[in-house]
């Protein structure tokens, strides 16, 4: 038998896919640090992944990311929204697209 060692986090359905084709998946529930740790994983690789495609399907990706990452952390989207738009009102938001060259002292 053949067999592809991943050990990285997916998303819940998956095992049920995997066994619809055929194969078997071996899984482990994470919890704790173990849980956080391989959140911040998969924050990079769908980081890389969107950065490679541009893909707004790996955007929405990265955003789930965050979601597990925020409930992890006990914070509702609508409290982490509430974080988000109060940068917006104090720093702006990215709607300008403007690049700091350089700031001069004196």
């Amino acid at each position: 038998m053949k067999s592809k060692v991943y050990n990285k986090l997916i998303r819940d359905k998956i095992p049920q896919i995997i066994e619809k084709s055929g194969k078997h998946a071996v899984i482990e529930k994470v919890t704790g640090n173990e849980y956080i740790n391989l959140l911040n994983e998969k924050l990079g690789e769908e980081l890389q992944e969107f950065m490679e495609s541009q893909s707004v399907e790996e955007l929405a990706d990265l955003v789930e990311v965050v979601y597990a990452i925020l409930d992890c952390k006990k914070v509702s989207i609508e409290d982490f929204e509430a974080i988000r738009q109060q940068k917006v009102n104090e720093r702006g938001a990215f709607k300008e697209r403007l690049l700091l060259k350089e700031v001069i002292e004196g």
